[in-house]
């Protein structure tokens, strides 16, 4: 469901579209509401009181971390996910102890309620500084991995796209991986480097990256800090779009948006339309594919299949060209 609002309400929603979500709740027995926002805390518990008090409301950022939280399986993943879960909590601590407050309390006295949000706020903002203090000294680590990678003078490739793009998929067909893929949202969090041999004999290193969605909320850009930092260091990006997915054009625009926001769209990349095995000609023409590209300069191009390995040629061959064209200027 849509609403269209001139400003921000205390309850996200008009009181008209409230009432008619109460409607469909109770036909469809639902217990859950998803909001396609980041909600405030404040409009997050006028929704909750506006319901039944059985239903949780949740924002698009929950949403986010909680398939986050499913995906981790490294001890750097859990802590990502771990710091933003928290940073999100934090500012929603208040109220949660609010009928406390009513049991006590008078003039120069503190209820027990007020003394609980303190005492959850704190052991939060503890927890908050140590996993910050975790990350930083993983963070550390891959700097110095990579410090010893630009030491060999190797080049290094990083796959960048929307989730669920085929980036692992494509990491493995390419360098002969066994990386975990999963057909779903999120299921690489962790950088992962393997090496690769070029056609001209140059060897190469391949990263694959978390994948980015559409309103990519600022608290999780934050916390994976550690791993955006791969893509800094790469020498070309590798935009890998799943051109079978009927929003290609809007998600490719979308990772261009966020490389933009992060300073990272000067640097050279390869754009691979990924997963062509999914598509039909009849339906698809992949020589106007190109037509809706919003680039100042455009990027060469490949067309590939991670699965069939069509392309994949290709795609090495483009990257050795582009590698000569950088060490040239």
């Amino acid at each position: 469901m849509t609403q269209k609002l001139k400003k921000p309400t205390p309850s996200y929603l008009g009181e008209g579209k409230i009432q008619e979500i109460k409607s469909l709740i109770k036909e469809k027995g639902a217990d859950t509401v998803i909001c396609d926002d980041e909600l405030a805390p404040t409009q997050q518990r006028n929704l909750e009181a506006a319901f039944d008090e059985r239903v949780k409301v949740i924002d698009r950022t929950a949403l986010i971390l909680h398939i986050f939280a499913q995906s981790a399986r490294t001890h750097e993943g859990r802590l990502q996910v771990e710091l933003a879960q928290h940073e999100y909590l934090m500012p929603r601590l208040a109220g949660q102890w609010s009928h406390l407050e009513r049991l006590a309390g008078g003039i120069g006295t503190r209820g027990p309620g007020e003394t609980q949000i303190e005492t959850d706020r704190r052991l939060v903002r503890g927890r908050i500084q140590k996993l910050k203090k975790e990350i930083e000294s993983v963070r550390q680590a891959r700097g110095r991995h990579r410090s010893r990678r630009r030491d060999t003078g190797i080049p290094v490739a990083s796959l960048v796209g929307y989730t669920n793009a085929g980036k692992s998929t494509l990491l493995n067909a390419v360098t002969r991986s066994t990386v975990a893929t999963e057909n779903k949202l999120f299921s690489t969090l962790d950088p992962v480097v393997r090496k690769v041999r070029l056609p001209s004999g140059k060897e190469m290193l391949f990263s694959d990256t978390v994948g980015f969605i559409q309103k990519l909320p600022p608290t999780i850009v934050a916390s994976f800090r550690a791993t955006l930092e791969e893509i800094e260091e790469a020498s070309i990006l590798l935009h890998v779009v799943d051109i079978g997915h009927d929003k290609h054009h809007l998600h490719q625009k979308e990772v261009e948006n966020i490389l933009k926001s992060l300073h990272l769209d000067h640097k050279p990349r390869i754009l691979v339309f990924n997963k062509v095995d999914t598509i039909e000609k009849k339906d698809t023409d992949l020589d106007t594919a190109l037509t809706l590209d919003e680039f100042a300069t455009r990027p060469a191009t490949v067309y590939t299949s991670a699965t069939t390995g069509l392309g994949l040629p290709d795609l090495l061959e483009e990257l050795d060209a582009t590698f000569d064209s950088i060490a040239s200027t």
